[in-house]
């Protein structure tokens, strides 16, 4: 399957970015716009795209398209932007012979949305707008399934035009029978004498990139989509995730995943060592990289960088980092009497065991272990909330309660998910 992109537009609302650079190819959420429609629509089985562009904007195209050589990518000059979209959309029509995809080269869509909207049929519509503009929105007017208006200012519409359009290579029979009656057409224009069908995607994220305010907004939604909430513990969704979605709406751009999965473990690190100098500022610290713990997960996810090494490494080095801390406590508290080294001993391991038996359901039944089991979301243990309780009894001086609730939770925690999984045992599907 094919896909035409329309990138040929001079984005003067964006200058001075835009200022003898192509809209497409600014950055949203660390990556080129460009690059989040080759690389969603390539997940989604398109295996080729015509992307019509500016001729003064080609050498950026080129020099783009060359660090990418995996993309099938077909450049088609248009020497009359000023004719309008509609005439961009037709030059592509030599070089498309299948059903194919149409979209804006200035707009961006989640990875949802994209999956979903590859099912459907003619323009995408959504009902609902919850990332856009109503005011600046093209609004669509669908009657009987197809469409019959488009336009900014229709007073009664169906639904937003997202942008976003499954098509057959004979609407190009249209576009060409309207550039013949006029100079200047428009891509609506060609839906509405088409009469194309009309198919409803509602609430996902989409927006078109008009303004550097649109820049700002696109990035921090995309962030903000980017979160794995069904993993959180309660710490997370109440603190820790404000913290991490903002940090990393602000980062996305100058940190790569694995660049913020080292600054939360040199953090923690340091944390580490803090202890025998000042353990109440240590602790904050430690706190403080757990708040940060999810940076690298959101810049990966939002800028389409995520890798099984990433998320692997992440996993590895925060089993690190707390047993690092955990030992600085240990040293401190310097137990002396066999119970005292076993509780200590104890609370070590549970803590490693929580996040090993998540891990290792994960590898061995490819879904989490809170899809099967979503109670566990309730049980206390998880990394995010023992840390926040490690904070507050260090600054509270109650060092050694530490290990005794440790001890107790983390263990509990690990003979509960063993107890559920070992009763449905064979029952799960592999």
């Amino acid at each position: 399957m094919q896909a035409v992109i329309l990138a040929a537009g001079l984005g003067t609302r964006l200058r001075p970015f835009t200022e003898n650079f192509p809209k497409p190819l600014l950055q949203v959420a660390g990556r080129e716009l460009l690059y989040r429609h080759l690389h969603l629509l390539s997940q989604g089985g398109i295996n080729h795209f015509i992307i019509i562009i500016n001729p003064q904007h080609e050498r950026f195209y080129r020099e783009f398209l060359a660090r990418y050589p995996h993309f099938s990518c077909t450049l088609v000059k248009n020497p009359f932007p000023e004719k309008g979209n509609g005439y961009s959309f037709f030059l592509a029509k030599d070089y498309v012979s299948t059903p194919f995809i149409l979209t804006m080269g200035d707009h961006v869509y989640e990875r949802d949305f994209v999956k979903k909207a590859l099912g459907l049929k003619g323009l995408v519509i959504d009902k609902e707008g919850r990332f856009i503009d109503p005011q600046e929105a093209t609004k669509a007017l669908c009657q009987k399934g197809k469409i019959i208006s488009l336009g900014k200012d229709l007073s009664s519409y169906t639904g937003f035009d997202t942008g976003f359009f499954i098509l057959e290579p004979e609407i190009f029979y249209v576009a060409e029978k309207l550039i013949r009656q006029k100079s200047e057409i428009s891509l609506s224009g060609i839906m509405e004498k088409a009469k194309i069908p009309c198919s409803e995607l509602s609430g996902l994220f989409w927006m078109d990139i008009d303004t550097p305010k649109d820049l700002k907004q696109a990035t921090k939604f995309l962030v903000k989509t980017a979160v794995k909430g069904g993993e959180d513990g309660f710490i997370s969704r109440l603190i820790n995730r404000r913290v991490s979605t903002w940090c990393s709406t602000f980062f996305i751009n100058y940190l790569s995943p694995n660049m913020a999965t080292l600054l939360t473990t040199l953090l923690g690190f340091l944390a580490a060592l803090l202890l025998f100098w000042s353990p109440k500022i240590a602790v904050l610290l430690y706190q403080l990289s757990s708040m940060l713990d999810g940076m690298d997960g959101e810049i990966a996810r939002a800028s389409l960088r995520e890798s099984p090494f990433g998320g692997w490494l992440d996993s590895v080095l925060d089993r690190f980092v707390d047993f690092a801390f955990l030992l600085g406590l240990y040293l401190i508290l310097k137990p002396a009497y066999p119970w005292q080294q076993t509780i200590a001993l104890l609370a070590f391991f549970g803590s490693v065991m929580v996040s090993y038996t998540s891990e290792r359901y994960k590898g061995a039944f490819g879904r989490t272990i809170y899809a099967d089991y979503p109670f566990l979301r309730k049980v206390p243990g998880k990394r995010d909330e023992r840390v926040f309780f490690i904070m507050i009894s260090v600054l509270l001086d109650w060092l050694w309660e530490i290990f005794w609730v440790l001890a107790f939770i983390t263990n509990l925690r690990v003979l509960l998910t063993l107890f559920l999984v070992g009763k449905r045992g064979s029952k799960l599907k592999e």
